[in-house]
């Protein structure tokens, strides 16, 4: 991994020198040599942020996902073009931004720095919006949000979901939704993702993988708080800080870019933090 030297970084830090490459070509270049690119469907920058930590290809924006975290309803283009582009625009916004602050560290703590590539974001454009006009205007804003790639579906409006029946070119084959409409569990020998990669599959993502692992995970500590009350917390705080866990937002401070705004705060004289953020606290007892 080439490492550069960044304006938005104090002097010593250095970032992926692919920060710099458009995300569309970054985006074919893995087409061209991967059997399949895969992206987990998020809806949201903090689950962006997740997916870019632990290394996936690719992000995939998902429509009927934004439509649940957005407005908590289903996938029927109750939002607008320029909504959904904004949430794209924040995600990958967001994912320039982590890179910054994984790449910093903790340096108080003694945390290295870790040097993360920005996925390329996969974003839904449904049926367009609107008529010709409007798929012109939601490509731009798509465009300029820094989106990599976006699909449309051929329907007619109103649109059905992408993930039900009674739709064109059923057997199209570039892309594959692993959709969470089915019951992967139940199939005896479900089809593997190298399988659809031979099949000719160039993009492989699951629009609501991160829907429904919030969904459980936030359900689990519910239903714990509920029974529990202050031991379900804690035991939460016990599996995420486990010997050999790797849970990036354990930390939450870390997380969102603590350490880095508080070195680059100090360094232009910007800082609304303490120049302790700890307040000498044992490390045992602090985030």
């Amino acid at each position: 991994m080439e490492l550069i030297a960044s304006p938005l970084l104090p002097e010593g830090f250095k970032v992926p020198a692919s920060r710099n490459e458009n995300p569309s070509t970054r985006l074919r270049k893995l087409l061209a040599a991967k059997p399949y690119v895969f992206g987990p469907g998020v809806y949201d920058p903090m689950g962006a942020e997740l997916v870019m930590y632990h290394g996936f290809d690719a992000v995939y924006f998902s429509g009927y996902s934004f439509a649940i975290g957005h407005l908590g309803t289903t996938d029927m283009d109750l939002y607008s073009s320029v909504e959904i582009a904004d949430g794209a625009r924040r995600t990958v916004a967001a994912l320039r931004k982590f890179q910054l602050t994984m790449a910093t560290g903790d340096p108080e703590k003694g945390t290295k720095p870790v040097h993360l590539e920005i996925p390329p974001v996969v974003v839904d454009m449904d049926a367009g919006y609107g008529n010709v006009f409007n798929v012109q205007r939601t490509t731009d804003l798509y465009v300029r949000a820094g989106v990599a790639a976006a699909h449309i579906e051929d329907q007619v409006m109103p649109k059905r979901c992408g993930h039900i029946a009674g739709k064109r070119f059923p057997k199209a084959r570039f892309a594959f939704n692993y959709s969470s409409s089915f019951k992967w569990q139940n199939e005896k020998n479900p089809i593997t993702w190298d399988e659809l990669g031979q099949l000719g599959t160039g993009f492989i993502f699951i629009t609501l993988a991160l829907q429904h692992a919030a969904g459980y995970a936030m359900s689990l500590l519910l239903n714990d708080l509920k029974r529990d009350k202050q031991d379900g917390y804690i035991a939460l705080q016990r599996k995420e800080w486990a010997d050999g866990v790797d849970v990036p937002t354990k930390s939450h401070h870390e997380f969102t870019g603590v350490p880095y705004h508080q070195h680059v705060g100090n360094i232009y004289g910007a800082s609304r933090l303490s120049e302790e953020i700890d307040e000498h606290l044992e490390v045992s007892q602090v985030v």
